[in-house]
């Protein structure tokens, strides 16, 4: 089957335990139970299917005890969607990579210990698959190995090493809690493995190979998806996707730009998820379409970016966008948002968030309606 940008497209819809996502997706990160600045009537208000969020920064703060006690990540939070959490490996191999003081990584695990912490956490494959089911996540990430694209060779065959071998371990420990808690299928987690090797198809291949076999419910491609100068690794990314049947849903991983989700969808990606358009939201930099009925065309202008901090929006007395429906564009000025920001207000914050989120979810529907109808 394919979709009107060229990609294969496998399913329209994903089932989970909390909910049904239409896809494409994309979803905000809310890497400590949270999306700043927002609620969870603030997401479902931007019509936000699902969030993200991160076992790396989760288990640290509030912690593991914590969450349980106050009820796992959906109740903690008072998001009632689907949550996807990921396993932490990015997140703890950058920080080993800044500083090898903060931590170690073997064929075991990963341990560390982030500044200013009063002890060591360890990750291992095992644990990762524990606390993600623990704190009631509707899709688990295996913990993988991740690198950058220009890491060396040896260095990227290891991490594939590692990262096969750490997804076996997942997959057992995830059959093992499924037999333990003896979940109906409709209430079982789904498991994805995380496919590695950076700019070697070699590597891509053999890993890929290697995670269907293990057999997974998804798959996300792993590693820092852009090069040094900021660009998207399309060739790469492109090849790893044609490695997984086109029936499964892939997650790329970490990609949020908007002209990178269009690129991705183009592949046969679904899943997204950034912290970029949130954080942009904050430092007044917000998106608009210029022009609703865009096609994407290559080469075609179809968003651009408004600095609303800039002093020529004083008196603007018109929305941010004419083809937002969100919240920030129906009720309030760009006016009003410039004055918010320069005196420091909350509200500020939060209406920008969700005007960047709104747009992301526009463009999901957008890329949606364009697909289904040649589907």
């Amino acid at each position: 089957m394919e979709h009107a940008l060229g990609g294969p497209l496998s399913q329209d819809q994903l089932h989970l335990p909390n909910g049904t996502i239409d896809l494409p997706v994309f979803m905000p990160d809310a890497t400590l139970g949270v999306v700043r600045a927002t609620d969870a009537s603030d997401l479902q208000n931007c019509q936000i299917q699902a969030l993200v969020m991160n076992t790396f920064h989760l288990m640290q703060r509030p912690g593991t005890s914590t969450i349980q006690a106050l009820g796992g990540l959906h109740r903690l939070s008072g998001w009632t969607g689907p949550i996807v959490t990921d396993s932490g490996g990015f997140q703890a191999y950058s920080l080993i990579q800044q500083n090898a003081k903060f931590g170690s990584l073997n064929s075991d695990g990963i341990t560390f210990k982030p500044e200013g912490a009063d002890r060591k956490f360890q990750l291992t494959p095992e644990k990762a698959v524990q606390l993600q089911m623990s704190y009631g996540a509707d899709i688990i990430m295996c913990l993988d190995y991740c690198t950058h694209v220009d890491a060396p060779q040896e260095l990227q065959e290891e991490a594939v090493l590692h990262t096969i071998a750490w997804a076996k371990r997942s997959k057992k420990e995830y059959d093992n809690l499924l037999k333990q808690k003896k979940l109906p299928s409709e209430k079982r987690p789904l498991l994805f493995g995380v496919i590695q090797g950076g700019g070697s198809e070699e590597l891509r291949k053999r890993c890929a190979e290697a995670l269907l076999e293990i057999g997974f419910d998804g798959f996300g491609y792993g590693g820092w998806p852009l090069d040094k100068h900021g660009n998207l690794l399309i060739d790469i990314i492109t090849y790893t996707r044609s490695l997984i049947p086109a029936h499964y849903q892939m997650h790329a991983l970490g990609v949020g730009h908007p002209n990178s989700i269009v690129d991705c969808v183009r592949m046969g990606y679904q899943i997204f998820d950034c912290a970029m358009p949130t954080r942009d939201g904050r430092h007044a930099r917000l998106y608009t379409f210029t022009d609703p009925g865009t096609s994407f065309a290559s080469g075609e202008k179809w968003f651009t970016y408004i600095y609303v901090n800039d002093d020529k929006y004083i008196k603007h007395d018109r929305p941010v966008s004419a083809y937002c429906d969100g919240l920030c564009c129906t009720r309030y000025s760009a006016g009003y948002l410039h004055h918010l920001f320069k005196i420091n207000d909350t509200l500020f914050f939060r209406l920008a968030t969700m005007h960047n989120l709104r747009f992301m979810t526009m463009l999901t529907q957008r890329l949606r309606e364009m697909y289904h109808v040649q589907s």
